[in-house]
């Protein structure tokens, strides 16, 4: 079970051989997910994203103890799990195919620099910490990525 915690938490093993940056190597499983997400009804989509947070902060939680380190940077469960928040009600199949990797970016980009109050977030114990910095960061990536999307539609 231990090892299937690790495999969920670290992007389905991304992660764990990632030569540099775990966390973007380990979140792109969320970018299929998004795709599998975005086909729903939007209170369809909302709920899948509901249920993501709230599995990824025992998955988190988990990993975080095994590996000894508070949010280790191979735990990446934070970033795929919740990469479907930043892009709830985009309308993806009307988009280009190159669309998704600058949402990608601004994700990414926006999870590095932790605007307020995502950094603070990380100091909540155990899974919580690891999570809620990443669905703030992800509702400000959403805020964004609308925008682009708007200049595309």
């Amino acid at each position: 079970m231990r090892r299937l915690c690790l495999f969920v938490a670290s992007g389905l093993g991304l992660g764990l051989v990632a030569p540099f940056a775990p966390g973007t190597f380990g979140s792109l499983p969320g970018v299929a997910l998004a795709y599998l997400t975005t086909a729903l009804a939007l209170p369809l989509q909302i709920a899948v994203c509901a249920v993501l947070v709230l599995l990824a902060v025992p998955i988190c939680g988990a990993a975080e103890r095994a590996f000894g380190i508070k949010d280790d940077g191979r735990i990446a469960a934070d970033e795929w799990m919740l990469y479907p928040v930043a892009l709830i009600g985009i309308p993806l199949a009307s988009l280009p195919w190159w669309s998704m990797v600058v949402y990608f970016c601004v994700v990414r980009a926006v999870d590095i620099l932790k605007p307020w109050p995502c950094r603070g977030l990380q100091a909540l114990p155990g899974g919580w910490g690891v999570v809620l910095d990443d669905l703030v960061a992800n509702l400000y990536s959403l805020a964004v990525n609308w925008m682009i999307a708007a200049s595309m539609l």
